[in-house]
């Protein structure tokens, strides 16, 4: 599936995310070229991820682009990238999903942003905030999804096990083989 790129919009929670451990591209692999293909915001990347299975991505989707273009962004150890899970749940309306690489590489956390600017970090959270703030009952609790993106191994900097982040990290997906890239 798609990964998403450097639009993500900082977090209102009070402690602030790692700088450089966050995703800053969203790419979806095409089906038919197998071409990665840059995604302008999460909310499309979202999009794409949650219809993948029903729905394979292909480079027709993105206007003005084919299979005959070069590919938007290269698979590479440039940045560090994850695979992402096709058919993940949008996210509800007015809430955001962020995703954080730890520093030692191991694997992501993912947190729901509110419309307040409170971080949550489990579904029970969320089932206390949604009880305490009736106005978001509209917002499916099953749409809040954990599943996190699998780090790759062959994209990880040389220090990584040094726990020190070192380059950039992407996020995509495909629909055998999602993925994610985020930058350091």
């Amino acid at each position: 599936m798609e990964q998403e790129i450097g639009k993500s919009a900082k977090p209102k929670a009070k402690k602030e995310f790692a700088q450089g451990r966050l995703i800053d591209t969203y790419a979806a692999q095409c089906e038919k070229c197998h071409k990665w293909r840059v995604i302008d915001s999460q909310e499309e990347y979202e999009d794409i991820r949650s219809k993948m299975l029903e729905d394979p991505y292909h480079c027709e989707k993105k206007q003005g682009t084919s299979c005959e273009d070069p590919a938007d962004i290269d698979y590479d150890a440039s940045r560090t990238w994850v695979i992402d899970k096709p058919g993940v749940p949008k996210t509800p309306k007015g809430f955001k999903r962020s995703l954080v690489l730890r520093k030692d590489y191991s694997k992501m956390d993912t947190y729901y942003i509110t419309p307040t600017g409170k971080k949550l970090r489990s579904r029970n959270e969320i089932a206390a905030f949604v009880e305490a703030n009736p106005e978001f009952n509209n917002a499916p609790l099953g749409d809040f999804n954990f599943t996190v993106p699998k780090v790759m191994e062959d994209t990880l900097p040389p220090d990584a096990k040094l726990g020190s982040p070192v380059g950039a990290t992407s996020t995509a997906t495909s629909k055998k083989t999602p993925l994610k890239q985020t930058r350091d």
